[in-house]
C-alpha cells in the first residue's frame, strides 16, 4: 500500500465561484462550489489518481484491500468520512443537519456532524454558527417572515479559523471563504431559508432536528511544539478527530493498523516519503494514508489537516501524555 491521491469531484453551485483556481488548474467551467476530495458516497465516489491502483474507485479498493486500507477497527460497509473543499462567493442557505438516529430512520443514511477549517478568507468572509438566544416559537416566526438576520450568530472569520458544527446546529457558510470541511459521510441537508433562490426548503424536518441550545464557537485547539513542526488538536468526537500539522522541516510518524488517516494540505508544499517511494503534495491536495502503510515522513514548509475516525479513549490518552511530556 502507498499514500493514495484521488481525482477531484467538482459540483457547480449557484453560490460557488472560481477561487479554487488560486491553487488548482483542473476546474471545469462554471461557478464551482464544492470539490469532493475523499468520498465514497452514492452521490460521488473518489477514483485513485496515482500509483498502482490508478483508475480504481474507492469502494472497489475497499473491497479489494479491506483492513489493509481502512484498518481493523473501521467497518467496511460504509466509509465514515467525506472531505470537501467549499468555495462560497455568495452565502449558502441557512440549514441544519440531522443526527444519526433521525437520519437513519428518515433518510436511510448517517447524520452529519462536521468541522470547518478556513483555508482562505477574502474581504467580508463570514460564517453563521448557531443562533442568538431565541425560542422555538421565535425561530418559527423567523422562518415564516424570512427575517433571519437578527437571530443568526454571524461571525467574521480569518484564515486558519476552525469551527465545529454538530448535528442540530443552525449554520451557514457566508460569502468570501474557502473552507475545508471534514464531515460524516452524509449528503443530507435541511434548508431553512435560501434567500428566495427558488430551491426546495425542508422546514418540517429542520424543526424536527434543530437544537437551539447549541452554540457555535471558534475552536481554540491545543498546540504542541515538536522539533521542526507543531501539532494542534482541534476536535475529538466519536465521528472524527481533526489535527493541524504545521511543518517547517519534517515530521516522522507511523500509520495505525486500526484506522486510516486523511491529510488535506491547507498551505505550502512538500512531500511524503514512505518505504517504497515518495509523493509530492501541495495546497489543495488530499491523500489517504492506508492503515498498513507503516512509517512515513512529511517534509517541507507545509500545513496539513489530519482527519480520522478515532478510538476516543486512546486519542485522549495520547493528548494527555503529549501535554505532560
Amino acid at each position: 500500500m502507498y499514500p493514495l491521491k484521488f481525482e477531484n469531484i467538482y459540483f457547480e453551485k449557484i453560490w460557488g465561484g472560481r477561487d479554487l483556481e488560486n491553487f488548482r488548474d483542473n476546474l471545469p467551467e462554471g461557478n464551482i462550489g464544492e470539490s469532493w476530495d475523499v468520498a465514497c458516497h452514492p452521490h460521488g465516489t473518489s477514483v485513485v489518481s496515482n500509483g498502482k491502483f490508478k483508475g480504481i474507485k474507492l469502494d472497489e479498493l475497499i473491497k479489494l484491500k479491506g483492513d489493509e486500507l481502512l484498518g481493523t477497527q473501521i467497518p467496511k460497509d460504509w466509509f465514515p468520512l467525506l472531505v470537501k473543499l467549499i468555495n462560497a462567493k455568495d452565502k449558502l442557505s441557512v440549514q441544519v443537519h440531522p443526527n444519526d438516529k433521525y437520519a437513519k430512520e428518515v433518510e436511510g443514511e448517517m447524520g452529519k456532524t462536521e468541522v470547518w477549517y478556513v483555508v482562505d478568507a477574502f474581504e467580508g468572509a463570514n460564517l453563521v454558527v448557531g443562533t442568538k438566544d431565541c425560542t422555538k416559537e421565535e425561530f418559527k416566526k423567523a422562518i415564516e417572515s424570512g427575517n433571519f438576520d437578527n437571530l443568526m450568530n454571524k461571525v467574521y472569520v480569518n484564515k486558519g479559523d476552525v469551527y465545529f458544527v454538530k448535528s442540530g446546529l443552525i449554520h451557514a457558510i457566508g460569502e468570501g471563504v474557502i473552507i475545508a470541511e471534514i464531515q460524516q459521510n452524509s449528503d443530507t441537508t435541511y434548508r431553512v431559508y435560501d434567500y428566495n433562490r427558488g430551491r426546495e426548503l425542508h422546514i418540517d424536518k429542520a424543526l424536527d432536528v434543530v437544537d437551539l441550545n447549541l452554540r457555535g464557537e471558534k475552536s481554540r485547539g491545543l498546540k504542541l511544539e515538536g522539533d521542526g513542526y507543531s501539532k494542534t488538536y482541534y476536535c475529538l468526537c466519536e465521528n472524527f478527530a481533526l489535527e493541524l500539522y504545521d511543518i517547517n522541516k519534517s515530521l516522522k510518524e507511523c500509520s495505525d493498523i486500526e484506522r486510516f488517516y486523511i491529510f488535506t494540505v491547507v498551505d505550502g508544499e512538500g512531500e511524503i516519503i514512505y518505504k517504497d517511494g515518495s509523493e509530492k503534495i501541495k495546497k489543495g491536495d488530499s491523500l489517504m494514508i492506508p492503515a498498513a502503510l507503516g512509517s512515513y515522513e512529511i517534509k517541507g514548509n507545509i500545513k496539513l489537516l489530519k482527519s480520522y475516525v478515532p478510538n476516543v479513549y486512546k486519542a485522549q490518552k495520547e493528548i494527555i501524555n503529549n501535554v505532560m511530556c
